[in-house]
Order: C-alpha cells, then structure tokens, then sequence
C-alpha cells in the first residue's frame, strides 16, 4: 500500500521524537512482531555474521541496550524518502554519524524489514 510523503514523514518524526525521548515502548510502535533488521551493530553487539535480527523481542533487546550504550543519543532527522512499499529515513546521531533506514512496511504501517546504513563505525 502505497502512502504519500506526507504520511510516511510523520512516521519518520514520531519514531526520530520517540527515539529523542529514549522512549522504548513508542519506539517498538513502529515495528510489525515478525520484524527483520539488519546492521552492523548486529554483527559487534550480537557477533551475528549476517547481521541481522529477527522479531520484534529481540530488536527490542538491540535498542535497549543502544540506549543503554548511548545514554546521551540525540537523532536529527534529514530527509525522508518514499517508496512503494515504505520509505527511507537520513538522519544524524549525536555522534555526527550520518544513517539511512530502509523500511518496507506491511499492510499496518509497521516496519517489516529495515536495513540500517552507516557513514561511520557505529558500536
């Protein structure tokens, strides 16, 4: 289902000000139970070769412990892009790091697969 740019850029600013307020349970909002994610700080926080974790359980587990890691964490969001079936996010991390999210969402408007894209070493 296709949404306009509009939609998916307040999908974007809820979860960056959810982020913002270290706000795990609204984070979570955002993700559909059979969620697949994948980045490289799966692979050093979780020695996952592929880098990837699936269910919404442990992706909850994996921003946890980023919040715990990071406790001063800040995101700014850049740009929002739209696909046909979800959307890319550009945002900038309090460390200067700059991130693409790439979400495909389901029927819901949850995330369903998201592939987080780094400039820098990320722990």
């Amino acid at each position: 289902m296709s949404r306009s740019i509009d939609a998916l850029r307040a999908i974007a600013e809820h979860w960056i000000a959810a982020w913002n307020a270290h706000d795990l349970d609204a984070i979570m909002s955002h993700y559909a139970e059979a969620v697949v994610f994948r980045a490289d700080t799966v692979v050093r926080r979780w020695e996952r070769a592929d880098g990837a974790l699936r269910g919404k359980a442990e992706l909850r587990e994996h921003f946890r412990r980023g919040l715990e890691l990071a406790p001063t964490l800040r995101f700014i969001l850049e740009e929002v892009l739209s696909a046909p079936d979800g959307y890319a996010v550009i945002y900038r991390r309090d460390n200067a790091n700059r991130v693409i999210d790439a979400v495909d969402l389901d029927t819901d408007g949850k995330a369903v697969r998201v592939t987080a894209y780094y400039a820098g070493a990320q722990k």
